[in-house]
């Protein structure tokens, strides 16, 4: 038997547990026995038939077990199996064409390219007093830039509605996706490509698969070829590479900042879009990635969001709201984490943002989660749509 790769069920509901435990796991599936077979059924998973043959098989079994007796097995779907297992990297990066489990939220996806982007991390303080630092944001704190690895990947169409609707009850308000302003004569105009994502690199859990398309996405085939002969069995396109050359400025991922409070951990991206003149002035555009994590045991529900918005022409605006993107999403062992997208516009060219989530606890206690101050650059060179993709 092989080591097969579960389509999501073991592998989220170990996440659930921990996600560096969840490593620790797959890394012991695959060397101390690499004979556990598990398949999964489209919104489920079954018990393994597999016997255990070491501590990692046997605690898997258990979690598969857990995880099927909170779920009822949807009528009419059918066991399928995924691929083979492969050991999570600690070292160097994925390659294009990697397939791989998201660590948190599931999905099928697989790699298109790397960024190499600054993480600042207010969890982590400077190593030495003498290490460089670099100031962003509030309360006076020095965060220290570290370079950490990202993923530009696509994402499985067919998980897109699963993620969305079952394993996050509709918490998940949106698919994944890159927006950017069109070059058009409607300044509001807002384009997107759907089922494009940025991946940190412990949060790719890699496996392979014989089959020659195993990601349904419209830009699969444009992107990607099949060749058995390599590992990862995936090859870029030049389409792919002169995709990612033309619409580099639209893609890139310079800066990520988190910050963690009473275990809600803040994860965000911003991205710079553009500018468009509106009643003879410039306005600039960027967009942000927030992802909120529980690390924690308790049961919390994200109720208001408080933002402080600066900008260098000396504004500074507030917006307080309930929920985030009309949601009040709930955080538990179960469902641990929610990730959302949202736009913010500046009339000047540069500016950042912090403020606080404001979380409650299933006692009627509140308590504040801090957003981890970023900043808002624009772009030196002005840019034209997206290249390549049809709108």
């Amino acid at each position: 038997m092989a080591a097969r790769v579960v389509r999501r069920g073991l592998l989220l509901t170990v996440s659930k547990c921990n996600k560096n435990f969840a490593q620790r796991l797959l890394r012991g599936m695959e060397y101390n026995c690499g004979q556990v077979q598990t398949r999964a059924y489209n919104w489920g998973l079954s018990r393994t038939r597999a016997r255990p043959a070491c501590l990692a098989c046997a605690l898997c079994s258990s979690l598969q077990t857990r995880f099927m007796s909170s779920r009822n097995r949807p009528d009419g779907k059918v066991l399928e199996t995924v691929g083979v297992l492969e050991a999570p990297k600690q070292q160097g990066k994925y390659e294009t064409g990697q397939l791989f489990l998201h660590g948190v939220f599931g999905y099928r996806g697989i790699v298109l390219f790397p960024w190499q982007a600054r993480l600042y991390d207010r969890d982590v303080g400077p190593t030495t007093p003498d290490s460089k630092t670099e100031s962003l944001g509030h309360e006076s704190k020095e965060v220290k830039g570290k370079t950490h690895t990202y993923y530009q990947v696509l994402i499985d169409i067919r998980d897109c509605p699963h993620i969305m609707t079952v394993l996050f009850q509709s918490q998940r308000s949106q698919t994944e996706a890159v927006t950017f302003l069109a070059n058009h004569d409607d300044s509001r105009a807002l384009y997107a490509i759907p089922g494009l994502d940025y991946v940190s690199h412990e949060d790719i859990l890699p496996y392979s698969s014989t089959e020659q398309v195993p990601i349904q996405h419209e830009l699969f085939e444009r992107f990607l070829i099949f060749n058995p002969s390599k590992m990862p069995s995936f090859s870029p396109r030049d389409t792919l590479q002169a995709w990612q050359k033309k619409n580099h400025p639209w893609l890139e991922l310079s800066d990520v900042h988190r910050e963690t409070t009473e275990n809600i951990r803040v994860t965000v991206i911003p991205f710079y879009m553009g500018m468009r003149e509106a009643q003879n002035s410039y306005v600039y555009w960027w967009r942000y990635s927030i992802r909120l994590e529980n690390l924690g045991s308790d049961v919390v529900q994200l109720r208001e969001r408080h933002w402080r918005i600066f900008s260098l022409s000396g504004t500074l605006e507030t917006v307080r709201g309930r929920g985030v993107v009309g949601r009040e999403p709930v955080l538990s062992k179960e469902q641990p984490a929610f990730q959302y997208s949202s736009h913010v516009s500046l009339q000047a060219p540069s500016g950042h943002m912090w403020g606080t989530f404001r979380i409650e606890r299933t006692d009627g206690s509140h308590f504040d989660v801090r957003i981890p101050p970023f900043s808002l650059e624009s772009n030196k060179d002005d840019k034209s749509p997206p290249a390549g993709y049809t709108l």
